[in-house]
């Protein structure tokens, strides 16, 4: 009982005999536990006997020791060759059998998270004063939030995890994270598709755009708005898998071989060619969203009727219309943002204030932003050459210099940047679905499966 008492000491930090929800927080935040504020209110409202908000002693304990005779059995069991301590290759043999392939680095970091006394081991007590500073319910939320607090390192998505599952033993890991991160992409896409038709014909038409908007709707409803949404939807899940696939496993591998975490040249090369095979392969789909977003509504009846019409007039290459500038902007992007995302991360994990969800959250859309501005004028440059059969307002010159000069002589500087606010706008309310929805999805497909 000694060290719950102490744990509720070091919780009660203004020494009022009582734990807040604040104080909880405060506690998991330095551990790594983020997103966990639901859970933290159920703490309180589950074991507040006197209904005050707030555990004092004996309602904290009463949780402590429930979770203490939970955890007991699962930590034997995590516990592989009974010897009292859990190590880096129990945390291995526990991914391994959910499917996912972890690397030795990885794993080391969630040991880590509970050593306290830096023998790179985790025996019963630290295991315990982690699982009471992280309310999961079972095994997999626990792999789950140990997923989260890694999923902001640098190179990898926001919104996918640290690794993915092995061919032959990850398929319900491989279905889990699918179906999650397909939904949120999808509902994040089509909340924000109105946004993203507008920065499309903003980059060709410039000004002009918000007119043939306001026409448009009028003619088409706002249903015109959504045009082009369906093949970005189709497009979104497979293109973001493809790419965090190949990235993964090409880390895995690097890791495997060097035994150390990634350097950010490495991140950026594996980051680079990952992007570009999936961009490669679902390209001519990027092609259709364009032709569509720019189209009147009515134009096509579908996605195959603008395919038909793209290959019958013009040519099988037109479907890889503007992918020089695309993969030249992925150059700049991936290196910009990568870099302003490690430096940005490194210091606020040294700052416990700044290492909260929401500020994490902030960090990233900054290296988001800063990876923009530097690649955006490449991105015009892909949007008007994906146009140019049917879109006289997008000029002629078929090369990536070519296209600077004329987006120079006939909108100036501005030019360059036409539509990047459009863009930073549907970033934020896109990111935000992504990141809260999949993690919601992924747990309720988990628990239907066990």
């Amino acid at each position: 009982m000694d060290q719950f008492h102490g744990l509720f000491v070091k919780l009660d930090q203004n020494k009022d005999g009582l734990v807040s929800v604040e104080e909880l927080h405060e506690e998991m935040r330095k551990h790594g536990i983020l997103s966990v504020d639901g859970k933290v209110q159920n703490i309180i409202d589950s074991y507040d006997k006197d209904k005050d908000g707030l555990l004092d002693y004996k309602e904290f304990l009463s949780y402590m020791t429930d979770r203490e005779k939970k955890w007991k059995i699962y930590f034997h069991d995590l516990d592989k060759n009974k010897c009292g301590m859990i190590d880096q290759e129990d945390i291995i043999c526990l991914f391994k059998e959910l499917g996912v392939v972890i690397s030795k680095p990885n794993a080391k970091k969630i040991i880590q998270m509970m050593d306290k006394d830096s023998s790179m081991t985790v025996d019963w007590g630290e295991f315990l004063h982690h699982i009471i500073l992280n309310p999961v319910d079972n095994i997999g939320e626990l792999v789950s939030s140990w997923k989260h607090s890694l999923i902001f390192d640098v190179g990898e998505s926001r919104a996918m995890p640290i690794e993915f599952p092995e061919e032959a033993s990850g398929f319900g890991a491989w279905r889990t994270f699918v179906l999650a991160a397909g939904l949120s992409d999808a509902v994040s896409r089509t909340v924000t598709a109105p946004i993203d038709r507008l920065k499309t014909q903003l980059q060709v038409s410039g000004s002009k755009a918000f007119s043939q908007g306001f026409r448009e709707m009028r003619a088409g409803g706002l249903r015109s708005m959504w045009q082009g949404n369906a093949v970005n939807v189709l497009k979104g899940t497979p293109q973001s898998t493809l790419q965090c696939l190949v990235y993964a496993q090409m880390k895995v591998y690097t890791q495997n071989r060097t035994q150390e975490p990634l350097t950010v040249q490495q991140r950026f090369g594996l980051g680079c060619i990952s992007g570009a095979v999936a961009h490669a392969v679902f390209y001519p789909l990027e092609v259709l969203k364009v032709r569509l977003n720019l189209q009147q509504a009515g134009t096509y009846r579908g996605v195959a009727a603008c395919a038909r019409s793209i290959y019958r007039h013009e040519s099988l290459s037109s479907f890889y219309r503007g992918f020089k500038p695309s993969i030249l902007c992925m150059i700049p992007y991936a290196g910009v943002e990568c870099a302003v995302h490690q430096s940005i991360m490194n210091w606020a994990k040294s700052h416990p204030d700044y290492n909260s969800d929401s500020k994490l959250f902030f960090f990233s859309f900054v290296a988001f932003a800063s990876g923009q501005m530097s690649s955006y004028p490449l991105a015009v440059i892909r949007t008007q050459q994906q146009a140019q059969a049917f879109s006289s307002g997008s000029g002629s010159a078929s090369g990536v210099l070519p296209g600077l000069i004329r987006i120079y002589e006939r909108n100036g500087f501005r030019g360059y940047y036409n539509g990047m606010g459009a863009s930073f706008i549907r970033a934020i309310p896109c990111a935000l679905i992504n990141y809260t929805l999949t993690r919601k999805f992924e747990d309720v497909f988990s628990s239907t499966e066990t």
